[in-house]
């Protein structure tokens, strides 16, 4: 048992690292993605903040361009993820903001954890998406009076904008892939599992 820990920790280890190797060449790309996708979201902000008050640039979306342009590998930046993750976190958030009190130290923890567990229970898991969800509950009264509209604008729309960036920028060169169906690590997993499941039946 301590082995096969031993071994799987090894292997997340080498692919992470792996995964998060840059060539240099294409240092320019991420660059490029990340500065066009939130450039987009930004001057979106600043043509409707001066006439409806709206918040479009949120500060999760900072830590999403980072893995959907920098390690865009990652089975956590994969459009599922990215998507998925920040309007489950989203709507955990402003449930949360709902259901109970607006004590800080009750909402701010229990948002993060809960989000986390639901990305997890939908597969959906985008580190992001826990700023997404504390954003929520701490971000004002401008935020709160938005309600569940939070989770389509600025949470989905702003991810969508995130997303059809990445899918453009991501495959200019022939050495960058997105979305990536199968990494290393996902098959590094599959393999464990099936593994595992042939190990039960005998």
């Amino acid at each position: 048992m301590k082995k096969q820990i031993y071994r799987q920790l090894r292997v997340y280890r080498y692919v992470f690292y792996r995964e998060t190797l840059v060539d240099p060449r294409e240092h320019f790309w991420s660059f490029v993605g990340a500065f066009v996708g939130i450039f987009i979201i930004a001057f979106i902000q600043s043509l409707h903040l001066p006439i409806l008050e709206n918040v479009f640039l949120i500060g999760s979306f900072g830590a999403s361009s980072v893995l959907v342009y920098g390690a865009i590998q990652s089975p956590l930046a994969q459009p599922r993820n990215l998507v998925g993750g920040h309007v489950v976190s989203a709507f955990v958030g402003v449930t949360v903001a709902y259901l109970l009190p607006p004590v800080i130290w009750l909402t701010a923890p229990l948002a993060v954890a809960s989000s986390i567990v639901f990305m997890q229970m939908t597969r959906t898991l985008h580190p992001p998406g826990g700023a997404t969800a504390l954003i929520a509950v701490t971000g004002g009264t401008k935020v709160a009076s938005m309600g569940y509209w939070y989770v389509f604008s600025p949470v989905l729309s702003g991810a969508l904008i995130l997303l059809l960036t990445a899918l453009v920028f991501n495959n200019i060169t022939t050495k960058r892939h997105y979305p990536v169906k199968y990494s290393r690590l996902r098959r590094s997993r599959r393999k464990h599992l099936k593994a595992r499941r042939l190990g039960g039946r005998r």
